[in-house]
């Protein structure tokens, strides 16, 4: 089984290739791309050791020069001091601007990469290579690159499209079963704000906590019909100036808990999923969307086996005032993205710090 999405730009369009094995055509596909000899290879010490040998090896037979820069695993680490790592093994390697940085890595090492390809000489490519379902579904596409601030996630960013993304889902075999339910947040956002068709056959199917228990059909229809949803939007809308912002649903309050919990306690996937249900609460006290279709949202979170409850001791006026360091916000006001029924969502910054209170005091 292979797709091929393309994301239409209008300076620079990229494919996203889905297939088994594609790690092993790494070279010539980015051959074609008439990219420069030198190519740095970024990752992290547990993926590197299951696949970043293939993957040199790969580049080196299609004829690159390839080094590569291994940073410490975790969201915690997302930050300038590790960006530093790349930019000194850059320097080191004596990248040149038509060199390339390949990340070879789930959402951290995919973001960091691409900031520092953003940065460095003032911008350089950068082929995406994601290892874990998040990554796949999300954060390799659509060019949103950055860092941490330890009082915000992302506060430091560029936008800086990849050339091409990689995706083998065979990969995903070495995926802690944590990190698979993490990555199926966004494929359940995908389906509650733009995909009902997809909503409807992750609720149809068997359990969906585990790699192991999904069938290989369905895994390569979720990862094709979630980047498909992320390419369309991303080609309709670049740098989120309209319709892209509702990629960022569940995100506002899930942002917040990461950050209250040092990037430690609860991970990405985690923390949307509780954004997630916290969003269909207050759509619900607006009366934007039905009880029903929030039971349905809820059913599926916890089918998924993921959070909808607040981390225990995390502070309600914490979580609002963290809030206000979104970068989302616009003239001091929270923008949130609501759903309005399964496959729609609006974005509104109508939302009051006594409704956000009341919901997740709910969560607690």
């Amino acid at each position: 089984m292979k797709s091929v999405i393309t994301v239409e730009l209008p300076q620079q369009s990229y494919e996203i290739t889905i297939a088994p094995g594609a790690v092993d055509d790494l070279g010539s596909w980015m051959n074609r791309l008439c990219l420069g000899q030198k190519v740095l290879v970024v990752s992290n010490p547990m993926i590197f050791r299951h696949y970043g040998q293939r993957l040199m090896d790969t580049l080196t037979e299609a004829g690159f020069e390839v080094n590569s820069c291994i940073l410490p695993a975790g969201e915690r680490y997302k930050t300038p001091m590790s960006l530093q790592k790349i930019y000194d093994a850059a320097l080191v390697q004596r990248l040149e601007r038509s060199s390339t940085l390949v990340a070879l890595g789930g959402g951290v090492i995919g973001d960091m990469t691409g900031f520092a390809a953003a940065t460095w000489l003032r911008g350089i490519a950068v082929v995406q290579v994601p290892t874990s379902l998040l990554a796949m579904v999300d954060a390799a596409i659509g060019g949103k690159t950055g860092v941490n601030h330890p009082h915000g996630k992302n506060l430091i960013g560029a936008f800086h499209q990849p050339r091409l993304v990689v995706i083998d889902p065979q990969v995903l075999k070495t995926l802690p079963a944590r990190e698979f339910r993490a990555g199926m947040a966004e494929v359940i956002k995908y389906g509650v704000i733009w995909d009902a068709a997809l909503f409807a056959q992750l609720e149809s199917s068997p359990r969906l906590d585990q790699r192991r228990y999904v069938r290989e059909s369905l895994l390569q229809e979720i990862l094709t019909r979630s980047c498909e949803a992320k390419a369309h939007v991303v080609s309709q809308d670049e740098k989120e100036s309209g319709l892209r912002a509702i990629l960022n649903y569940g995100h506002t309050i899930g942002h917040a808990v990461e950050s209250l919990t040092g990037y430690r306690g609860v991970n990405h996937g985690e923390a949307v999923g509780i954004g997630m249900v916290a969003a269909g609460a207050i759509a619900v006290e607006m009366q934007l969307w039905s009880q029903g279709d929030h039971q349905r949202q809820l059913a599926l979170i916890q089918k998924a086996r993921l959070p909808t409850q607040l981390p225990p001791g995390l502070d309600r006026g914490e979580i609002v005032a963290a809030l206000q360091t979104d970068k989302k916000v616009a003239a001091g006001r929270v923008r949130f993205v609501l759903p309005t029924q399964i496959g729609t969502a609006t974005v509104t910054d109508q939302v009051g710090s006594a409704l956000i209170h009341k919901v997740l005091a709910t969560l607690q």
